[in-house]
Order: structure tokens, then sequence, then C-alpha cells
């Protein structure tokens, strides 16, 4: 017999640090659509993203409540609850995938892109956009006044 199964991975962290990053990486994917991270945390996550947005699908005063009571962001949950719920409200499960990548760098830890199914992330939110932006912006000449 099987009494007390192991559901999740505990990543070598306490449990309330543990809880604090995946609320943290929940909210990143809601309000960006994809996130990378490694393998292991990409797995867990991928099964509390489907979980979270079947609540939000519901669209009660107690749905909002638990989301919010993960998520820690009002304004993932407002985004959850506006888009990301309407938008997967017609599909059964599956709402979220984990695509395993590369390796990284410096330790050499597996990586995965976390993203949500069909829905498209918002284009030009990236750190490269803003650096650009500023570049332009440096390289107009201002006009000299007397």
């Amino acid at each position: 017999m099987q009494h007390g199964k192991k559901k999740s991975n505990k990543l070598n962290m306490k449990a309330g640090h543990r809880k604090s990053v995946f609320s943290n990486l929940l909210c990143q994917l809601i309000n960006h659509g994809r996130i990378k991270t490694t393998e292991v945390k990409a797995k867990q996550l991928v099964k509390q993203a489907d979980r979270i947005i079947t609540v939000a699908k519901k669209q009660t005063l107690h749905a909002r409540r638990t989301a919010v009571s993960v998520l820690k962001d009002r304004k993932a949950v407002k985004k959850l609850f506006s888009e990301i719920a309407k938008h997967f409200e017609n599909r059964k499960g599956g709402y979220s995938k984990a695509i395993k990548t590369t390796y990284r760098r410096g330790d050499a830890a597996p990586l995965a892109i976390v993203e949500l199914i069909g829905f498209q992330p918002v284009a030009g939110t990236g750190k490269k956009d803003k650096d650009k932006d500023k570049k332009a912006s440096k390289s107009k000449p201002k006009p000299k006044t007397k």
C-alpha cells in the first residue's frame, strides 16, 4: 500500500520558500504567457498552473479569493480571470506545457520553457526591447536652443 504518496518534489527548499517561488513563477507565467526555468520546477509549475486556471474558470468570488491566496499579485489575478480563463473556457484541461530546451551555462542545470497553450505572450515587454528604445532615444540629436 502507498499511504501518503509523495505528491511533489521538495526541491531542497523549506515549505515557505517553495510556496513563494512557485507563487512568483505562476505570476510571471500569467503576466508573460511564457517563462524559462529549470525542468524540475517546470514540471511542478505546469501542475499548479493547470489547477489555478481550472479554479479561475469558475468565475466565482470564492475562486477569486483562492487565486489571490495563491498568487499574491492582484494584477495577475485580474488578468487570470479576465483574459486567460476566458481563453480556456472550452478546454477541459492541459492549459500549459513544459518544453525541454538546453542546459544552463553556469551549473549545467537542465532548462525548460513553460508556456500557456495557444495564448500569445505580449510583444515588446522584454529587456531587449527596452534597451533598443533607450538607444534610439539617445541617438536622436537634440535641437540646440540659443
